[in-house]
């Protein structure tokens, strides 16, 4: 998968997506909370999904429960990975109202052993609409997502080019 200025390139289609509000940045800027997408090659090292709106979309997808979160508190121990409810330290709910999370690729940017501050959960998810910039994940439509993930595998890569942060 590589995202292009013109939309995310896989398996020779074009699929509209949304980036962070930052825009693309270089790695080494990458920065908790600064709403951008991070420049590089990342693996799919994970996929989540909600079992009451969807069947499990590819073999290695994992449930996402009531009490799900992403710790996204540079200072805790747990920052950047999967934990359970109750956490006290800043984190996103995983089981979220809307549908942005119902199926949510998990990428390998400052994870598994996160540098704190360097930013977290880089995810590639469902848009909230065409054009609304994310946190600094990949957006796409739920039907291009579901597509998509029926087709990749664990490890696939997405390639972010680093000519897209000085656009």
């Amino acid at each position: 998968m590589v995202v292009t200025p013109a939309g995310l390139r896989f398996r020779g289609r074009l699929f509209p997506c949304t980036l962070g509000r930052g825009g693309v940045m270089a790695a080494k800027a990458k920065r908790e909370g600064d709403g951008g997408t991070p420049a590089g090659t990342h693996r799919i090292v994970g996929c989540l999904y909600r079992p009451d709106r969807l069947a499990r979309p590819c073999n290695w997808a994992v449930p996402i429960r009531p009490g799900d979160l992403w710790c996204d508190d540079p200072k805790h121990e747990d920052y950047n990975l999967m934990v359970r409810a109750p956490l006290a330290a800043n984190h996103e709910t995983l089981r979220r109202a809307d549908p942005l999370y119902d199926i949510v690729l998990i990428t390998d940017w400052n994870w598994p052993r996160a540098e704190h501050g360097r930013g977290s959960g880089i995810f590639v998810h469902a848009w909230r609409r065409p054009g609304y910039p994310t946190a600094g994940c990949v957006a796409l439509a739920p039907r291009d997502l579901r597509w998509i993930v029926a087709r990749i595998g664990f490890q696939t890569r997405l390639v972010i080019p680093e000519t897209l942060a000085l656009r």
